[in-house]
């Protein structure tokens, strides 16, 4: 599980197909040759992050939005 103030990224390897479409589209997130391999830190746009990982031909790449702490 990796997450950050708006998302959490989950990755089921059980799942994955290994098809590199993630690491290929959006290489400053998920890296293949850097631990830990998803960095959400990489890309200020969130909204990026869920268009990627709905492109995810396996399903093995899964998010949910964290709750907003009221102000």
């Amino acid at each position: 599980m990796f997450s950050n103030k708006e998302i959490t990224v989950t990755y089921d390897p059980k799942v994955c197909i290994h098809a590199d479409r993630c690491a290929k589209e959006l290489s400053e997130v998920f890296r293949v040759s850097v631990i830990p391999w998803i960095n959400l830190d990489g890309v200020n746009d969130t909204q990026k992050i869920i268009n990627q990982i709905k492109k995810c031909p396996s399903g093995a790449l899964r998010y949910c939005l964290n709750k907003k702490e009221a102000s």
